[in-house]
């Protein structure tokens, strides 16, 4: 891998490797863009293959975070850590506290939470050494657990697609079809349970499929069959990938919206279900919730608050799919549009500042 040429082709700001010999600690900090803000990004620990899949993997997901935060409307640029090794039998306290230091001494640029393989608890200790690191204990006045505020997110944006499909916003009587009821989903399915929404889940997690059956009268269905049932809305909230060649010839539903990663599994998919008149929420629009809730502990957490920003997460939809009318162009497309516009408005408005400043400093 070309580092530089690779930093350069996706405009890269900073990449810091850090390291320290007694704790084991092998981390890389990549910070993509601060046009906005401060990058914010989860630390995530991780075996991997080579340093090379480590460093490809830091550089991906900041760039990731840098249109996830712009879309959200945060004034937060893009960051991200990985720590190379394996999170059951590697970490250690000294390991975090190291990489605590690093973050401060990045001096605010980069603020951290937790991601795969990460916790609340790692957090609480890099706390010992930075304010810069988010998703805390309670007990230091966090947020606590970001599934709520991701499901509230993801409900509010798929009312918003609902409204492009059918008309109305109103998911009463609707057939969600849910893929995955891990902790997003099972509060997903509440909230759709409760404005009267018929449920389909699945899930490799039998007592969890059990769970969605007996408390919100959902019908289950072996995991394989959920990408062919009847319903209004598929909503994909566990793997990556699964909108590809073999599921999109299956899928009845009008819309996709749930809050799985990277659920294209190529970005022609997405142009696939564009022409097949199938309303697709972005993946990193409609699950920002939590990073919206995290991102509001640097102002002193405040949880009305928090909801009230999450709730913006459906005129977000509404956005990328007007961008997508405007431009002709898959909402996918769209969703990467809205967020370069908003940073490139910021990148004007600094530099008219900066001429601005400079014309008046002349004049004296």
């Amino acid at each position: 891998m070309e580092i530089f040429k690779y930093l350069e082709q996706y405009d890269y700001e900073q990449v810091v490797f850090c390291q320290d010999k007694q704790s084991g600690l092998k981390a890389i900090i990549a910070i993509h863009d601060t046009t906005l803000g401060p990058a914010l990004g989860g630390t995530r620990m991780w075996t991997y293959d080579s340093e090379e899949a480590a460093i490809e993997d830091a550089l991906r997901l900041s760039r990731g975070m840098t249109y996830k935060n712009a879309a959200a409307g945060l004034n937060l640029g893009g960051g991200k850590t990985v720590i190379i090794g394996d999170p059951r039998k590697d970490k250690n306290e000294e390991m975090f506290r190291a990489f605590g230091r690093y973050i401060q001494g990045l001096n605010g640029r980069y603020i951290t939470a937790e991601d795969v393989g990460t916790t609340v608890a790692d957090m609480d200790i890099i706390h010992e050494e930075t304010d810069y690191v988010t998703g805390i204990s309670p007990a230091f006045g966090s947020s606590g657990n970001p599934s709520p505020a991701t499901a509230y997110g993801v409900f509010r944006g798929m009312k918003a697609a609902a409204k492009e499909a059918y008309g109305s916003d109103s998911l009463e009587g609707k057939t969600v079809a849910i893929q995955g009821v891990g902790n997003v989903a099972y509060n997903l399915c509440r909230h759709l349970h409760e404005e009267g929404a018929r449920l389909i889940v699945t899930d490799i997690n039998k007592e969890a499929v059990q769970r969605a059956v007996e408390e919100f009268g959902a019908k289950a269905v072996d995991p394989d069959e959920i990408y062919g049932v009847d319903c209004d809305i598929y909503a994909p909230c566990a793997l990556g990938a699964v909108i590809n060649d073999e599921t999109i010839p299956q899928l009845k539903a009008k819309v996709i919206a749930g809050s799985a990663n990277n659920q294209l599994k190529d970005t022609r998919h997405g142009d696939m279900i564009h022409e097949l008149g199938i309303v697709y929420a972005p993946d990193y629009v409609i699950n920002a919730g939590g990073v919206i809730n995290v991102a509001d502990e640097l102002y002193g957490y405040n949880h009305e608050r928090a909801m009230k920003k999450i709730e913006t997460i459906y005129s977000n939809i509404e956005k990328v799919i007007e961008i997508a009318k405007r431009d002709g162009i898959p909402t996918y497309k769209a969703a990467d549009r809205m967020a370069e516009e908003r940073i490139e408005r910021m990148r004007n408005s600094r530099s008219q500042f900066l001429q601005n400043g400079h014309h008046i400093l002349s004049r004296r």
